[in-house]
């Protein structure tokens, strides 16, 4: 009997060890894929006749606050934002409101996408808690969608404003006060709703608000706006364009940073000579002779004066209704010498010219001191044209393919402001065979009006190409770079050459920009023909769709 238990011991015993020895993993169900859920508020949600000061939500798991400086949108705005506590992880959060509330007033408080629950940081979207103070919930909305003017892609939190329109209403209001309703696209939407409305009129803005604080800053954000005072309740749809509006032009005080050499900032855009304002130099009551050239990637003027011996200088600014001037001490420093530089090192591509950048502005170009030789020794005739405001002289002659050029560049040459001259200069350069570059003709279909603006930029924005047509349907970039290009069409309202932003006192809207719905792809020895519809406006659904079709 005792030998049996024992043999029934031994085996448990094994039993035993084996069943600890067995590896295994432990397995810890479903990831949590669910949102937090609102179990009750204190007061209750959409609640009317709204006397305190607090409120309450309670969750039904821990929920933590992401990014709720930039998620959290409350409309009407309060000039003091509410104190939102416990910032760690909690099932009840608690509101104080420190402003004093306004009247009959539906108020909403859009936590956006900053409700999470705390272990797997599942989004609570667009939750709201809504309250009136006075006997009714406005429930009236409008909608619509935000588009960057100029550029293809928009910016994420772009606000969308109302402002009431009434007896005190004038258009500086969105410089100085805050609006009566405000919504915003937040990270990641690029429509927009209002909510909780009542029934009146309204001026309809949007803002790229980089400084927070919901109210226009010209020298910073971007601003779109519906022109005529739009009614809710309306079922209009709104497209707002947003843009940088251009500043009028005001100047920096100018320094001293060469000898013979002042830089003057300005704010506004300038962007050739006929663009400048009008500048005088004085020593006391003379005049100094002088010229102004731009400042290389800046904004800010060069101006340059022969050397003078004074101990002070007035400079007088004018440019339109503005005026201005300064007074400021001359110290001697370095002059400014006669540099040459060549734009290209070594390939010249065939959509470009020659370029000569100089250091000080040229005021005379001696073409017969300079020859231009193709391997062969051959001369080649040329015609240069020099552009004082950039410094920059170009060079313009018949390139052929696959060839090496020299330019010789005898002394005297060149004479710069200050009557300094050149030395002897030598530059070498070459052209590529034609097969290495592509071309691209695009055929514009139903456009309503005319000139176009046709451009060719990179994934950046940066300009690669341009054509101008007043009249034809078809512009052909020939001997462009292989590359993937994006294609925009501008209607060139005004007929200045360029893109022209909006202007909100003046109700003027940008000039319109139309994109084309995906990139081209441009190879060597390659010529691409491309319809371009400029009634089919870029979406980003259309450059999905876009993405899945082959190229032909």
């Amino acid at each position: 009997m005792l030998k049996n238990n024992l043999k029934y011991t031994f085996f448990l015993f094994l039993i035993i060890l084996a069943s600890c020895a067995k590896r295994g993993t432990i397995t810890g169900g479903l990831k949590d894929t669910i949102a937090p859920i609102l179990k009750v508020s204190f007061p209750k949600n959409f609640s009317t006749n709204f006397t305190g000061n607090k409120i309450q939500l309670v969750f039904d798991e821990n929920i933590k606050l992401k990014n709720l400086n930039k998620q959290l949108i409350i409309s009407p705005p309060m000039k003091n934002e509410p104190l939102i506590i416990p910032t760690t992880p909690t099932k009840t959060i608690t509101i104080t409101l420190k402003d004093t509330l306004q009247p009959n007033t539906t108020y909403s408080l859009n936590f956006g996408q900053s409700i999470a629950d705390n272990n797997e940081e599942n989004p609570l979207n667009q939750f709201k808690y809504v309250f009136s103070t006075g006997a009714t919930i406005d429930s009236l909305q409008l909608g619509g969608t935000i588009k960057i003017a100029l550029d293809k892609e928009v910016e994420s939190f772009v606000s969308v404003m109302l402002y009431d329109v009434n007896d005190k209403f004038n258009d500086s209001v969105i410089y100085k006060q805050n609006p009566r309703y405000i919504t915003n696209t937040l990270d990641s939407l690029k429509s927009f709703k209002l909510e909780n409305l009542k029934a009146g009129k309204y001026l309809l803005v949007a803002l790229k608000d980089y400084n927070n604080n919901n109210k226009f800053d010209p020298k910073k954000d971007k601003i779109g706006f519906v022109k005529e005072f739009i009614s809710v309740p309306n079922d209009t749809l709104y497209k707002l364009e947003i843009f940088k509006e251009e500043l009028p032009f005001k100047a920096i005080k100018p320094v001293q940073a060469a000898g013979n050499k002042l830089i003057m900032g300005y704010e506004g855009t300038l962007n050739n000579l006929k663009d400048l304002p009008k500048i005088t130099l004085k020593d006391n009551t003379t005049e100094i002779n002088h010229l102004v050239t731009k400042f290389p990637k800046k904004d800010s003027l060069q101006i340059w004066y022969k050397p003078i011996k004074t101990d002070s200088l007035k400079l007088f600014v004018k440019k339109d209704k503005y005026e201005t001037k300064f007074s400021f001490k001359i110290k001697d420093q370095k002059k400014d010498t006669l540099n040459i530089t060549p734009l290209q090192m070594g390939d010249l591509k065939f959509r470009e010219q020659f370029t000569l950048e100089t250091s000080t502005p040229l005021i005379n170009i001696a073409n017969e001191k300079i020859t231009l030789l193709d391997k062969n020794k051959k001369s080649i005739p040329f015609k240069t044209e020099y552009d004082e405001y950039n410094q920059r002289l170009y060079f313009d002659f018949k390139k052929e393919p696959s060839e090496n050029y020299v330019m010789t560049v005898l002394p005297e040459a060149f004479t710069d402001f200050f009557e300094k001259k050149n030395d002897t200069l030598m530059y070498k350069f070459s052209t590529r065979n034609t097969s290495e570059y592509g071309n691209l003709s695009i055929n514009l279909q139903k456009a309503k009006s005319f000139p176009v603006l046709i451009e060719l930029t990179n994934a950046k924005g940066d300009v690669l190409a341009s054509e101008y047509t007043t009249e034809n349907s078809t512009v052909n970039f020939n001997l462009i770079e292989p590359a993937q290009y994006t294609l925009r069409a501008t209607y060139d309202s005004n007929k200045n050459g360029k893109w022209d932003p909006g202007d909100f006192l003046n109700k003027l809207q940008a000039e319109e920009v139309i994109y084309f719905s995906k990139e081209i792809d441009v190879r060597a020895n390659w010529d691409v023909n491309q319809l371009f519809d400029l009634s089919i406006p870029y979406t980003p659904e259309i450059k999905k769709k876009a993405a899945n079709k082959k190229q032909p």
